[in-house]
């Protein structure tokens, strides 16, 4: 199985993430959750993402939930030249979208 995007195209990081599979001709399947109907918060949901948030990806056995870290795992997936892991961008993204620290355990 290729690439799944978990995404509600109702939220703006799902949308950034969709804009950026659709232009840099990454293939993905779509997988609808929607976040007014609380599906994000189902336990189906959850065996993809425990953290229960979107946009989420999986690609086989591996699964990403950081939403800065999804463009950056899909673009290594469409060119072998990107630099290699979500490491790279640990630096740039040390916080999260709402300005608190993330943990890098």
């Amino acid at each position: 199985m290729g690439l799944e995007l978990y995404l509600d195209l109702l939220s703006q990081p799902c949308r950034a993430v969709y804009i950026f599979a659709k232009k840099n001709r990454i293939p993905f399947e779509l997988r609808t959750v929607e976040l007014l109907k609380g599906q994000h918060r189902s336990d189906a949901f959850a065996q993809v993402n425990p953290l229960r948030k979107v946009p989420a990806l999986k690609d086989g056995e591996f699964t990403l939930a950081e939403s800065p870290s999804v463009p950056a795992a899909k673009s290594s997936k469409a060119d072998p030249n990107w630099p290699p892991g979500t490491s790279v961008w640990r630096p740039q993204w040390g916080r999260t979208s709402s300005r608190r620290p993330m943990q890098l355990s």
